[in-house]
């Protein structure tokens, strides 16, 4: 039996994730961690301090995930990460943490299947198409910028080979911002507007052609759950980060 805390416990995905654990024969729910709910632990740190955990799950906001992560690995409990806000300087901190503590780290910007497939392809095309760009579609209240999911596919197209770029962010005449921010090496052009949920699109381009591949979320939490009990399942055993539900699927 896993031993599970979830931190978001009353969130949008983390209410519905854990459902799904109460309901699983071989996972078990010992805490969870709500701001809002008075029968929830209010942190992450007060949690595992008064029980046993074997997976913390963190669907809470950017402004508090990295110290939960960091809060969990110090005390010897694995973490799946379905949180955006981390850095790549956050992943490596967290890597070596997790690597120090004999601890697993999943993190994904996006745990629905339907976003793994949109990882694999594009990286895929980015060994035969060198130009690509990335949009990142999100609500009028997201605060942070780019996506996880977002992000998460710039660092993997960096890992095939950095895109061809005709002008320079740096020559370009007028404002640069006008160009999107760079993130690992792609040009990433954020969107918050109403009625978006999250939407990630990658646009590829060769002479006379353009290949654009994008994942649009629905309104429901459902698409996350299963990558998220599967994150649970395969977490544990694990040792430093993974990042990519796609890494899971082998």
């Amino acid at each position: 039996m896993i031993r599970v805390c979830v931190a978001g416990v009353t969130g949008w995905t983390g209410g519905p994730v854990a459902d799904a654990v109460r309901r699983a024969d071989d996972l078990e729910l010992v805490a969870g961690v709500s701001r809002s709910d008075p029968r929830a632990y209010s942190s992450v740190a007060e949690a595992l301090d008064a029980v046993a955990a074997d997976v913390l799950v963190d669907y809470t906001h950017a402004g508090v995930v990295r110290d939960n992560v960091l809060a969990a690995i110090e005390r010897g409990v694995n973490v799946v990460v379905g949180s955006s806000g981390l850095s790549a300087g956050d992943y490596e901190q967290i890597d070596e943490r997790a690597r120090d503590r004999g601890v697993g780290v999943v993190a994904a910007g996006n745990f629905s299947l339907t976003a793994a497939m949109l990882l694999r392809a594009a990286t895929e095309a980015a060994r035969h198409l060198e130009a690509w760009e990335v949009i990142d579609y999100a609500s009028a209240t997201k605060p942070d910028a780019p996506s996880g999911t977002s992000r998460e596919l710039a660092e993997r197209l960096a890992e095939v080979r950095p895109p061809a770029v005709g002008v320079p962010v740096e020559d370009v005449v007028g404002p640069r911002e006008a160009r999107g921010a760079s993130v690992a090496g792609s040009q990433v052009h954020s969107v918050r507007l109403p009625s978006f949920v999250v939407s990630t699109e990658v646009v590829f381009a060769a002479p006379g052609e353009r290949l654009s591949i994008r994942h649009d979320a629905g309104e429901t939490p459902v698409p996350y759950v299963a990558g998220t009990l599967l994150a649970i399942r395969s977490v544990v055993g694990r040792v430093g980060l993974t990042r990519g539900l796609d890494r899971l699927l082998d």
